[in-house]
């Protein structure tokens, strides 16, 4: 296996949000999307990532395997958006599946022809974030096209990868009840999704907007509130 470099934001080493059981979830630097709501600014772009190497996260993942594995955990590679690193994703996931470790990848699926068959054969699970099902509302979301992101969604279907879909929950922008009518019909004769998750928007990431001198468009959009999520669940459930 070759020892790519690669760059990363952070590193998560005991989730339990991001994959099934405990995982370590390491977070990479760049992503082609310019989300409203993203809370990892800094992320984008990789001139404030730190750079490494496969072998030595691969080494500080080895430490901690048995724990994962004994947890039912594994790996989650997140972001940012790994799909703008994939040559290293893939030396990632290779490696850990010599450790016998599960494999989580999540991502937008905007870049997911960046992902290729040799990469999604070492992937156990996709996180896949949707985050608007009408072509123009998530141009206004992303700044970014959908249609990528659904060839990516049936891809996955295809191959019946086995996926956790990822809603964002944002009032104003993604709890409109026909629009999430839309995304269930869209989703509906996928039968590789396993779990259908909808995340409420929070605006905790406005300071590092802040702190990188970047206006925080949704600093006065409020969190959902508890009927708006539960809505948007049983409106997601019918898929």
């Amino acid at each position: 296996m070759d020892n790519v470099t690669g760059h990363i934001h952070s590193v998560e080493s005991a989730g339990t949000l991001d994959g099934p059981g405990v995982r370590r979830v390491i977070f990479l630097q760049g992503c082609p999307l310019a989300c409203l709501y993203c809370h990892n600014p800094d992320a984008r772009t990789f001139k404030c990532g730190t750079q490494t190497d496969a072998f030595t996260e691969l080494k500080h993942i080895a430490r901690n395997a048995n724990f994962l594995k004994t947890s039912g955990g594994g790996v989650t590679l997140s972001g940012g958006e790994p799909l703008s690193q994939p040559k290293f994703v893939k030396a990632i996931f290779a490696g850990c599946k010599h450790m016998g470790l599960h494999t989580a990848l999540d991502t937008s699926g905007y870049p997911g022809r960046r992902a290729d068959d040799t990469l999604l054969g070492l992937t156990d699970l996709v996180l896949l974030d949707i985050k608007h099902i009408k072509p123009s509302k998530y141009k206004v979301l992303t700044g970014v096209d959908l249609q990528a992101t659904l060839d990516f969604a049936q891809r996955l279907a295809d191959l019946n990868k086995p996926v956790w879909l990822r809603y964002v929950l944002v009032p104003g922008y993604t709890n409109q009840m026909d629009d999430l009518a839309e995304l269930a019909d869209f989703i509906r004769p996928m039968n590789n999704i396993e779990r259908i998750d909808v995340l409420p928007f929070h605006n905790m990431g406005c300071y590092k907007w802040k702190a990188l001198g970047l206006d925080y468009p949704l600093e006065h959009t409020p969190e959902p509130n508890r009927e708006q999520i539960e809505l948007a669940k049983q409106a997601l459930s019918r898929a």
